[in-house]
């Protein structure tokens, strides 16, 4: 019999992109990683999954009728927890706004960007090392 502490959740984290080899993609990616300061490819494409999922389960209650309860019940539980990690603000109180969410937002609220962005790091790099070293 399995024992239940070993069990470990394997669900997916990311998603790589379609085209390996895209050259507008890769300069887009190159840019962001290097503006961030993320340490590989692989960051970016968790951000933009975690993105793409919330920005699908705005679609599908978009379909749906305003007065449907599912919308009201599942549209209010989304718009709080964006309001909670900081991506909308108490005014954007409407789903339309979570579709307007981009990765720029997100990489935003980073600790490595909210250190480099406050003074306390001289390059979004030393922001990690920061980190890194528990300062």
């Amino acid at each position: 019999m399995v024992h239940v502490s070993f069990y470990r959740n394997y669900g997916k984290t990311f998603k790589k992109p379609r085209r390996p080899y895209e050259k507008e993609r890769l300069d887009a990616e190159l840019k962001l990683v290097g503006e961030y300061g993320l340490r590989c490819k692989r960051e970016l494409w968790r951000v933009q999954y975690a993105l793409s999922r919330i920005r699908n389960n705005a679609r599908n209650l978009l379909t749906l009728d305003e007065k449907n309860p599912r919308r009201i019940f599942e549209g209010e539980a989304l718009l709080r927890r964006m309001f909670r990690y900081g991506l909308l603000d108490e005014t954007q109180n409407k789903l339309d706004y979570v579709l307007a969410l981009t990765v720029e937002n997100f990489l935003e609220r980073r600790l490595q960007t909210l250190v480099f962005k406050s003074g306390m790091a001289k390059s979004i790099h030393h922001a990690r090392v920061l980190i890194r070293q528990k300062h």
